[in-house]
């Protein structure tokens, strides 16, 4: 099959996915996701996205009681089970079902564990990418992955309305992230990016391309970068785990970028070989 997915011991085809109305999910958005893309059946960077889940889900106190061993073990399985060789691998845990009520349902009550592995197509880092800004008008727990994602949605509505490919959040004057992704800046020669905080999720592929950063020689900056110095960046970049990395062309219709293309292929370069190393050699 190209899809599978599964929910609380039960797999087969997505078509077939019930998820109960009770579920907190549902009500409340009471939950957590993680998501990497597999290549060749095999889970790209499946451990790194499994210890930021735990702690997602740990930070918000849901009793998941899969071990780090038992969940990495199931992703793999499901991944091997489906036909093609790209897809993204998505599960989240909710707080379980219960009648509606706000506080937390009675002790005991399991939580609701849902994957599913369906077919993606990555984006070429060879191309180019429009942005625009908005207003981060999120909440203020940006570093935990949870099911609370309406803000986004209406920003992802208005990119396509305006025909870019990402937005830019920013609080004042300080840039936060993307609506899926991380924004990250060349600069002079470094590698820039706003501190992980609880104002930016902890993105893999922001945390990869740091690693590389550091083994190529390129100077990191951890620190918070203002709209103006985005406008102004050597180079613009966009990562998510369906991208890895792309260059920036124009935020709000204005051009950035173009000053350092050496250095964004170098980091290219480096994140292709590890992916498709681990892709096609590991086993489990």
């Amino acid at each position: 099959m190209q899809s599978i997915c599964y929910s609380n011991g039960i797999s087969g085809p997505l078509d077939q996915l019930t998820v109960p109305f009770t579920d907190r999910g549902r009500s409340f958005g009471d939950g957590v996701f993680d998501a990497t893309t597999a290549a060749n059946h095999i889970p790209f960077a499946i451990d790194d996205h499994i210890d930021r889940f735990f702690n997602s889900f740990q930070a918000v106190r849901i009793p998941f009681a899969m071990s780090k061993a038992e969940l990495r073990r199931l992703l793999c399985d499901l991944c091997a089970q489906v036909e093609g060789d790209c897809h993204m691998a998505y599960w989240q845990v909710t707080r379980g079902c219960a009648l509606r009520g706000h506080a937390f349902p009675p002790e005991g009550t399991p939580a609701n564990l849902l994957i599913y592995i369906s077919p993606c197509q990555m984006t070429p880092p060879e191309q180019i990418l429009t942005l625009m800004t908005a207003e981060d008008i999120r909440h203020h727990m940006l570093n935990v992955k949870t099911l609370n994602l309406l803000p986004n949605v209406l920003t992802a509505q208005l990119a396509q309305e305006n025909n870019v490919d990402e937005v830019v959040y920013h609080l004042g004057d300080s840039i936060t992230e993307g609506f899926h992704s991380n924004i990250m800046m060349i600069k002079d020669g470094a590698l820039c990016s706003p501190p992980a905080d609880n104002w930016i999720l902890p993105g893999i592929t922001r945390k990869h391309l740091i690693q590389l950063a550091n083994k190529l020689g390129i100077p990191v900056k951890e620190e918070p970068i203002t709209l103006e110095q985005l406008f102004d960046a050597d180079e613009v970049l966009v990562t998510n785990s369906g991208a890895l990395c792309n260059k920036v062309s124009h935020i709000d219709g204005k051009p950035v970028g173009g000053k350092a293309a050496d250095i964004v292929q170098r980091l290219q370069e480096a994140y292709a070989k590890w992916f498709n190393e681990e892709t096609h050699s590991q086993t489990f």
